[in-house]
This record gives C-alpha cells, sequence and structure tokens, in this order.
C-alpha cells in the first residue's frame, strides 16, 4: 500500500492578497516543512490537472459556476469576506482537482492520500463564503460516486468554522455521513452547525454536529471525538473517508477561539487512521484551514506524523480547558437527538 502528496506549483496562485488572511504560499510551505523533516520521504508527489466543468457541474449549480467565471475574469467579491481575483476560477479547479486525484487514488493502490489545498466547506451548491469558490469535498465525493460506483463516504471536517457548504450540498442524502466538529456557530462565522441540524428527510441522522464554545482545549476535545466519531464510522462502515484536518483551531489562530496544542492534531490523525484501517482502508487528508503561518504548517506535520505512524511530533504546554462541562452538555444534547439513528 503507498501514500500519496497531492501538489502542484500552481496551488500557491490560490491568494486572495497580502492583507486577507489566506496568503497562497501554505502549500509550498507545507511541502517544504515535510520535505526537511524527512516526513515526505513516505510519499509518492503527484501532480494534479484542473477539475473539469462537468466535475464541478455535479457538485455546483450553472448559474454559481457562470457567477464565479465571470468574477474570475473582471475581478470583484464572491462575498464581503471573499475578493474574487482574476484567475481564480482556474487556480480553484486545480484545487478540486487535486481532491479528485487524491479520492480517486485510493482506488487504485493508495490508502493514504493529502491534498494541501484543500477542505473548502463554505461553498454550497449555489453561493458560497468563507474564502471558498468551489466545494472540492463534494467535487470529489460526486466524482467517486460517478466513476467508481461509490455508495458509503464519510466525513470528518476537524476545521474551526463549521463546514455549512458540504452540510447544504448532503443533507438530504443517506449515502454520506457528514460530521464535523467546529466552534458553536453561535460565537463565530458562519453562524451554523447546532447539534439539533442532523440531516432531513431520506438524510436524517447522517448530518453529525458537533459544536465546541470558545476555550476547549484538548482534553474536552479528544473526550468530544472519542465518545462520538469512532462508533458512528464503525456502524456507517463507510468505503472511503475524507478527513478535512482544519487546524484553525489550534491556540494561536488568529481567526477563531479554540485552545488545541500542536500535540492534539497528533493524536486526532492517529484516531483518523485507525479508523480508516478498521474500516476501508481509504483516508483522503484535505489540510484545510489555518492562519497562523508558522503554527499551522507545524500542525500539518504532526497531522502527517500521526497518519504515518510516526512516534515523533511536536509539542507545546496544554492550554487551560475553559468550560468542560458545556462540552459534556452539548454531548449528551446531541447522543439524545441521534438516539434513533446510532448506538452511542
Amino acid at each position: 500500500m503507498k501514500n500519496a502528496f497531492i501538489y502542484h506549483e500552481d496551488f500557491n496562485k490560490y491568494d486572495l492578497g497580502t492583507d486577507h488572511p489566506l496568503i497562497g504560499d501554505k502549500p509550498r510551505n507545507s511541502l517544504e516543512y515535510l520535505k526537511a523533516n524527512g516526513l515526505l520521504s513516505h510519499f509518492d508527489v503527484l501532480t494534479p490537472t484542473s477539475a473539469s466543468y462537468d466535475d464541478l457541474l455535479r457538485a455546483h449549480t450553472p448559474e454559481y459556476l457562470k457567477h464565479v467565471r465571470y468574477l474570475s475574469i473582471n475581478g470583484g467579491y464572491l462575498s464581503a469576506d471573499t475578493p474574487a481575483p482574476k484567475g481564480i476560477f482556474e487556480v480553484a479547479s486545480l484545487a478540486a482537482g487535486g481532491s479528485m486525484l487524491a479520492a480517486d487514488k485510493l482506488f487504485d493502490g493508495y490508502h493514504l492520500t493529502v491534498n494541501p489545498l484543500g477542505g473548502f466547506h463554505h461553498a454550497c451548491r449555489a453561493s458560497s463564503s468563507g474564502f471558498c469558490f468551489f466545494n472540492d469535498i463534494a467535487v470529489a465525493i460526486e466524482y467517486l460516486r460517478h466513476k467508481r460506483k461509490i455508495k458509503r463516504f464519510l466525513i470528518i471536517d476537524l476545521d474551526v468554522h463549521h463546514g455549512n457548504g458540504t452540510q447544504d450540498i448532503y443533507f438530504e442524502d443517506p449515502s454520506v455521513l457528514n460530521i464535523s466538529m467546529h466552534q458553536d456557530g453561535r460565537t463565530l462565522y458562519p453562524g451554523t452547525g447546532d447539534v439539533d441540524a442532523i440531516g432531513r428527510g431520506p438524510g436524517e441522522g447522517y448530518t453529525v454536529n458537533l459544536p465546541l464554545p470558545p476555550g476547549t482545549a484538548s482534553a474536552s476535545y479528544l473526550k468530544a471525538f472519542h465518545e462520538i466519531i469512532p462508533p458512528l464510522v464503525m456502524q456507517f462502515s463507510p468505503e472511503v473517508i475524507i478527513y478535512q484536518s482544519g487546524v484553525d483551531t489550534h491556540h494561536a489562530d488568529p481567526l477563531a477561539d479554540l485552545n488545541l496544542p500542536l500535540q492534539t492534531y497528533y493524536m486526532l490523525a492517529t484516531q483518523v487512521a485507525a479508523l480508516s484501517r478498521s474500516t476501508c482502508s481509504r483516508l483522503a487528508v484535505l489540510f484545510g484551514g489555518g492562519y497562523n503561518s508558522e503554527s499551522c504548517i507545524q500542525a500539518y506535520s504532526n497531522i502527517v506524523s500521526g497518519l504515518l505512524g510516526e512516534k515523533t511530533f511536536l509539542s507545546e504546554p496544554e492550554p487551560t480547558d475553559a468550560d468542560p462541562s458545556a462540552v459534556d452538555t452539548m454531548l449528551s444534547d446531541l447522543k439524545m437527538r441521534l438516539a434513533d439513528y446510532w448506538e452511542l
């Protein structure tokens, strides 16, 4: 079994400006850091091609794609927080193509793939914001559904912001179990992802949200993960797992208020890798958000170490857990809401 790291130098053109939190050097910096500490040697580095218009159309409406193409030609703003630089349609299509390749290679002899420019989970079917243009998670899922006839998809989304776009696309779809751990939407963009959002119609029970209060640190975070995610994964028995491993949950990230230290990312990655081995042995990792230029690269490195089962990782002092009782209350509420669908 092999590992693949998906990379294209043009990934670094996904840049929303020097005065914007999303600056386009993170894919290159991640690659160089992993190379410097020897972790990249465990991977084949593969070059993606862009998602086609038809690929994007499986996840987005024609009107939305037309709007992004217009902005890409003329410039402007997709939303108040998301400037649209010229050429962004092509760069975002390449990012989506990277996630498609990461997903497809899982059915071609690879058991672990990583796309450092992936996880754009705020892109809904017909709109977007939050620095996202195309929902590469959905593009990859629909590509596998189309090409490989896969029927059971699992998303584990640990970015600090709720993946409202992915939820929008799969809210009624029982073939996708979409689990999101994030800072409570009452305190952070995009304001969604409460425990009572569990899906609709045939998709009831297949959307699972774990909203965490500001100040949540490692002990409470890991407790929430362990009590909910492993039992759901084992019961669902996915054919492929997509892990959005955003590290903007780090205590030094400027855009949010969770309190995770570097070593937590290693622990989480080891757990996700173990869940993959216990179910399908097909794990696509999308690096997701992270806006502190130093800590995010270190956290991604810890994630890769955990995925590979390496014994060395970076650590730092454990921040204080602000309100463990609030996490316990949330877990109790969530378990009650999911009782008709899962054994927890």
